[in-house]
């Protein structure tokens, strides 16, 4: 059986960009899938496909249980979105822009009106509840956004980019809120630039570049497929960076990373523990100090980098509709003339 969100052969073009090249995505219910990628990677268009504000050109597309291309009436009655962008009546207050979207759900005025004073207090909005929203600053619109996607506790929500100019401490209040929501059954397809924020959230990843997916798995599963442990030390004196390059050969697994201006070597090993202690005491005896070591395994920002080649802070166009792509062929074409 296909999960809460199924995908097949997804298909999409914006003239001669190909934004979407057959995307296949399957979202058992209750889970969080991780969508990265890098710039026009595809990952905002294949959203919008999902959530029925764009239509593909082939392919299938079931979202909780429903044919997105035959039922998109129903699909958006099930599904809640939170896109890149904060999508707020500026002219309404804060409290008056949940309540809308609650009575638009067909709530009842008295059941809106305390579901949105509930999200106000839990995205710390309450003290502003009561001000038009075109005074808030570009974090609250944010969190008053993510609010507005919640008002009715869909069975599947989307969420792009969600926790962009957010502050830290509000970023992990709506993993907090995230979380709460999938313990509770909620199935959650979340597009990310913060890669931690994948690591810590998603229960699978799938990276995806050129509007095609190129790799998936857990965190786990994805951080093995780039390599073991790396020993990481930074030397106190630049001058004994070639040494301490030299005593890394002797352990590693592979070529040396050096980083003169942070003083930072890193080497691929294996041996764990153990063999970070003996090369501590190499260091110890060629009297090279050092004012940081330790052993790391690969982050999702390697494998993101190990995969695309790109990093991964990278920004997709504003439209989330492939347009970024297309100014990059387009650039790509005069440059080759």
């Amino acid at each position: 059986m296909p999960g809460a969100i199924y995908a097949e052969g997804l298909v999409k073009t914006f003239g001669d960009v190909r934004a979407l090249d057959g995307v296949d995505l399957d979202v058992p219910e209750g889970t969080v899938l991780g969508l990265l990628g890098p710039n026009g990677a595809g990952k905002t268009t294949a959203v919008r496909c999902l959530t029925t504000l764009l239509t593909p050109d082939s392919g299938k597309a079931v979202v909780a249980g429903i044919d997105v291309l035959k039922h998109p009436n129903e699909v958006r009655r099930s599904i809640g979105l939170s896109g890149q962008f904060a999508a707020v009546d500026e002219y309404l207050t804060g409290r008056e822009n949940l309540q809308m979207v609650g009575q638009l759900y067909q709530m009842k005025a008295k059941e809106a009106k305390a579901r949105a004073s509930e999200l106000l207090e839990r995205f710390n909005l309450a003290d502003a509840a009561d001000r038009t929203s075109k005074t808030y600053s570009g974090g609250m619109r944010r969190r008053l956004d993510l609010a507005a996607a919640l008002v009715v506790s869909p069975p599947v929500m989307f969420m792009d980019e969600p926790t962009t100019g957010l502050d830290p401490r509000n970023r992990l209040q709506l993993w907090e809120v995230i979380q709460e929501l999938v313990a509770g059954g909620t199935t959650l397809l979340l597009t990310t630039q913060y890669l931690e924020e994948a690591d810590h959230l998603a229960h699978d990843i799938c990276v995806i570049d050129h509007g095609r997916v190129i790799a998936r798995g857990t965190s786990d599963q994805l951080k093995a497929q780039t390599g073991g442990e790396r020993v990481e030390l930074v030397v106190h004196e630049r001058e004994h960076m070639t040494p301490a390059a030299e005593i890394l050969a002797g352990f590693g697994k592979g070529e040396t990373t050096v980083e003169q201006h942070t003083r930072k070597l890193t080497v691929p090993v294996t041996g764990g523990a153990k063999l970070l202690a003996e090369v501590i005491r190499e260091l110890d005896t060629r009297g090279i100090e050092i004012d940081d070591i330790g052993l790391r395994r690969p982050t999702l920002d390697d494998v993101f980098i190990s995969l695309t080649g790109h990093v991964a802070e990278e920004k997709e166009d504003g439209n989330g509709s492939g347009a970024g792509a297309a100014k990059q062929s387009k650039r790509k074409k005069e440059a080759d003339k």
